[in-house]
């Protein structure tokens, strides 16, 4: 219930605008986001490569309705990805892109070649893309886009959500040689009919579709802070002989670090996914409904005086 009334909070420009006036706001989102800039978020990444962490960034913005605010999103991330180069910053740095940031709702065409500059751009700086799911009606067309990008880029990375049911059969698709996949539970409200409801059937098919990447051929990217399945996880890679060069475990951006330096601590590749850029509302709402006891933090910053 919790969740589903952050979710319909995430759509309400009413509530968008209470949130961003309220005093202390920015301190919450500073948590959560990088910060609205390119270089707040070379500031971050830097921080965080230094800690030993790898990292992925994302340019928020989804809302894309006109070719120019797609063309004015790719521009930023060849900006991006050429800033990370110039700063030693690959490749231990990657990009996460949304296909709808470029385009994909209204010129799927247009979107494509968008994110294959990107790509371009991101093989010559020495790394990566991994691209980054949304809700289930578009993606059949995402993993088409996927499909003809690992011809040219073929590290490209795929993002598989673990609540809706079709997953585990993507996940059998998608567990190749040379695959990146980063699975995760998703954030999006979905209906019955493709998506599991409770918290208890989500993480049932997460552990079906770990055990199914971790025993294929490709290099699963394990998207979670549920204690359980990071657990799982270790546990996975002991029994499917998987050492920590052949996967790796990936959480947001000011959640759980102290778990993220054991990890990484113990060995394990840890990319952080770090958002930036002046859209976080939508972003910031679904991370709040991904993890409902983020609430308590966010409720006593807004009504902080300290």
């Amino acid at each position: 219930m919790l969740r589903s009334v952050i979710l319909a909070a995430s759509r309400s420009s009413q509530v968008e605008r209470l949130v961003a006036t309220a005093p202390y706001t920015r301190d919450v989102v500073r948590r959560f986001v990088a910060g609205a800039s390119t270089d707040d978020a070379l500031r971050a990444t830097r921080g965080l490569v230094d800690d030993g962490l790898a990292v992925t960034l994302d340019h928020l913005g989804e809302d894309t309705v006109r070719p120019e605010q797609a063309t004015a999103t790719r521009d930023e991330y060849l900006k991006l990805l050429k800033m990370l180069s110039g700063a030693g910053l690959t490749p231990a740095a990657e990009v996460s892109v949304k296909l709808s940031a470029l385009g994909q709702m209204f010129d799927e065409q247009l979107a494509y070649d968008n994110v294959r500059a990107i790509c371009a751009a991101a093989d010559a700086a020495g790394t990566t893309v991994t691209l980054d799911m949304e809700d289930h009606t578009i993606t059949d067309s995402t993993l088409e886009v996927l499909a003809k990008l690992r011809k040219d880029f073929p590290s490209t990375g795929a993002v598989l959500q673990a609540y809706l049911r079709r997953t585990e059969s993507d996940c059998r698709e998608l567990s190749s040689a040379g695959s990146r996949v980063r699975l995760c539970k998703g954030a999006y409200r979905e209906p019955e009919s493709v998506a599991y409801q409770s918290a208890r059937e989500v993480d049932k098919s997460y552990v079906r579709c770990l055990n199914i990447l971790m025993s294929g051929d490709g290099y699963p990217m394990l998207a979670t802070h549920d204690p359980r399945m990071i657990a799982i996880g270790e546990d996975r890679a002991r029994w499917f002989d998987r050492g920590p060069e052949r996967f790796e475990f990936q959480m947001l951006y000011g959640i759980r670090p102290e778990e993220q330096a054991r990890l990484a601590g113990e060995g394990y590749t840890v990319r952080t996914y770090v958002p930036y850029g002046d859209q976080w509302y939508g972003y910031l709402m679904r991370r709040l409904a991904e993890r409902p006891a983020n609430l308590v933090f966010f409720g006593r910053a807004l009504v902080s005086k300290k």
